[in-house]
């Protein structure tokens, strides 16, 4: 059965709405299934690629948050017959790039990214990346050189994007030095735009709760439901790399997070965490925000700059709480000031939120 057949058949099961952009899709992902189970690369709707392109043509497949990119990229993840395949969130995927480029220049090796090169494509043929962006410097100038050798190697790559490639790194420093990996993207994928009027995981919230009060086990087993309509009952943890430094998220899938009040601001974490994080996400669900007070001022501080970041990225908010906004902070220093956070925090549980 093709992704096509798959398609139907779960919007015959209501698991599905028809969409005629996410259906246009589905022939590329069909091709791609059957050049992945033949011995050499079949033309179609690859012909475009001269004859002498000994690896099969991937998919880069881009547009708006909550279109169903992912969805039809874990579908034909799940379908094709492909025992070498990997799935995996493009963060993640870099932070192992470093950490094997780390462990590669203690051995002395002159060009650190052969090694990581050579394990990735002697264990993977086909390689399915869930939102790739490219926001710095460092991943900017190893991608191109990375992705050439996966390329040589015949690596399939699927990925998909909020943005089309001529937009990644869009005004990042020396830009110039990455048009190059833009080149090869546009050369080595099918570059595809789901363009689909409809934002299903805003539709998925909308007249829904997302502010659940006190904090207790009927919120967290609402927060359980709805980060399974997100996850799918799949997540894996994604790290950020900040400066240097590992920022961890317990659970992430499909651009959606779940952490505790704790996991973010009961670490020593700042502002560039929180911008990394806002720029990975487009939704977070939080578990347990405390009453906030002179006691736990640190954590208040880093809640504050939390949301901050949260509401200037438009990034969807659901949560569990021991209070209303306007009663989490009500004495101790600080108390004055967060009043902004609480009236953030009101403004995005409106439907609406994320919409601009």
């Amino acid at each position: 059965m093709r992704l096509t057949e798959t398609y139907q058949t779960r919007i015959l099961g209501g698991e599905l709405t028809e969409d005629p952009a996410q259906r246009a899709a589905l022939p590329l992902f069909d091709e791609l299934c059957e050049n992945l189970e033949l011995p050499t690369p079949r033309k179609g709707l690859f012909k475009r690629f001269s004859a002498k392109t000994e690896s099969i043509p991937g998919i880069y497949i881009w547009g708006g948050v909550g279109r169903g990119k992912s969805m039809l990229m874990d579908l034909f993840f799940d379908q094709v017959n492909e025992p070498r395949k990997k799935r995996v969130h493009f963060h993640a995927f870099m932070q192992d790039v470093h950490s094997g480029m780390h462990e590669a220049r203690k051995t002395g090796v002159d060009d650190a990214i052969i090694p990581v090169a050579e394990k990735i494509t002697s264990e993977v043929r086909l390689l399915c990346f869930d939102e790739m962006q490219i926001t710095d410097i460092t991943d900017a100038m190893i991608v191109g050189r990375l992705f050439e050798q996966l390329f040589a190697a015949g690596v399939v790559v699927v990925t998909t994007s909020n943005r089309p490639p001529d937009d990644l790194y869009k005004d990042g420093l020396n830009r110039a030095l990455f048009i190059p990996f833009i080149d090869l993207i546009k050369e080595r994928l099918i570059v595809h735009e789901l363009a689909s009027p409809t934002d299903y995981r805003q539709n998925r919230l909308s007249g829904e709760q997302t502010y659940f009060t006190p904090a207790n086990a009927t919120a967290k087993a609402h927060l359980t439901e709805i980060w399974s309509q997100f996850s799918g009952g799949l997540a894996e943890e994604l790290i950020l790399s900040v400066k240097g430094r590992e920022v961890q998220i317990p659970q992430f899938r499909n651009g959606a997070a779940r952490a505790s009040f704790f996991d973010l601001c009961g670490k020593p974490l700042g502002p560039a965490d929180y911008l990394a994080l806002a720029e990975a996400i487009r939704v977070l669900i939080l578990d347990d925000i405390p009453l906030l007070s002179r006691d736990n001022f640190n954590a208040a501080k880093r809640f504050v700059t939390l949301i901050d970041a949260l509401y200037e990225a438009k990034v969807r908010l659901i949560c569990s709480a021991a209070d209303i906004p306007e009663r989490l902070y009500l004495e101790g220093e600080g108390a004055f000031e967060f009043e902004r956070t609480a009236s953030r925090l009101r403004e995005m549980q409106s439907d609406d939120w994320g919409d601009a």
